[in-house]
């Protein structure tokens, strides 16, 4: 299992450079001139060149790349070309919004999802189908627009959260939770649909396996057969999907951030692509693919744990 575990993040590390990489040489040849933007439109000729080499666009390409390079793998991003702060610094202001979304809308995925598919499949009849229907208005209705409606409801006509802004962990607990609760389910809404058919399916496919039917015929408390045996042995397909969920929350929680006025990873991105800021886009680029790798590792340790013959494997 470390082996298997050491070649992927091996596999990870190569993916990281592969994208960053990618992602540096697009955004060099995208046309547009950053130097004018920073200077401003009444800036004359010579001010947009001495700005180009204060920002070293003067220099080929390719040893500006190496010089970025370089300085990543020392954990230095560069600094911001608007802002003047370090990447590091704004992406670490905007990184614990965005994570604190995403995993209370993974963890709230896992659990709705969780109990939804396996109603569904140990009910069936009318249960299942009205679960059915309701995961697929779920998965049909954007997030944002179910973002809108419980702010307008809960938020501001009723005043039980707050309908804009974050509030850090550290210094209030409580209304940490409030300030991401409407996000975190307006968020998780679609990907609870998704998770919990593919919960229902592999529980259906797993009570017709002869264990269970032994387990039962043995006379095993049918609680005991559903939640030791039967969901642990469904869990694998159902944890691959929402590691997969997690990946797309993160693209998801963009729009999320823009409704709730929550300034994230999302909205950080959105504003230095539109400004051209590529030492700001390159470094979030990098911190989020990092992220995505961490939690493939995670699962694939779940998985391990799950399903020995994973670990034989």
């Amino acid at each position: 299992m470390s082996l298997f575990l050491l070649r992927r993040l091996g596999a990870g590390l190569v993916l990281v450079f592969v994208i960053a990489t990618a992602t540096f040489f697009l955004t060099s040849v995208t046309g547009s001139d950053p130097a004018r933007r920073i200077a401003g439109t009444q800036a004359s000729a010579a001010q947009v060149i001495a700005k180009r080499h204060e920002l070293g666009l003067d220099r080929p390409v390719l040893t500006r790349y190496t010089d970025w390079l370089s300085h990543a793998v020392r954990g230095d991003l560069g600094t911001s070309w608007f802002s003047n702060q370090p990447v590091t610094r704004l992406v670490g202001q905007a990184l614990p919004v965005s994570l604190s979304l995403v995993l209370a809308a993974t963890v709230l995925t896992a659990a709705v999802s969780i109990v939804l598919g396996v109603v569904a499949a140990v009910r069936g009849g009318w249960v299942d189908h009205v679960l059915q229907s309701i995961s697929i208005v779920a998965f049909a209705v954007p997030n944002f627009l179910v973002g809108m409606v419980l702010a307008l409801f809960l938020a501001v006509q009723l005043g039980l959260f707050p309908a804009v802004g974050y509030v850090p962990l550290a210094g209030d607990p409580a209304g940490w939770l409030a300030s991401i609760t409407l996000p975190s389910i307006a968020l998780a809404v679609g990907a609870i649909a998704t998770v919990a058919s593919q919960t229902r399916g592999s529980m259906i496919d797993v009570l017709r396996q002869d264990y269970v039917r032994t387990l039962r015929s043995r006379g095993l408390p049918v609680r005991s057969v559903l939640l030791k045996h039967a969901l642990r042995n469904a869990a694998p397909t159902s944890l691959t999907v929402l590691s997969l969920q997690f990946i797309a929350l993160i693209g998801g929680a963009v729009v999320i951030e823009k409704v709730f006025g929550l300034t994230g990873i999302g909205a950080r991105a959105t504003s230095a692509a539109s400004q051209g800021d590529v030492p700001l886009v390159l470094g979030i680029v990098v911190v989020t693919v990092v992220l995505v790798v961490v939690v493939n590792l995670l699962v694939d340790v779940v998985l391990g744990w799950l399903n020995p013959k994973v670990r034989i494997a």
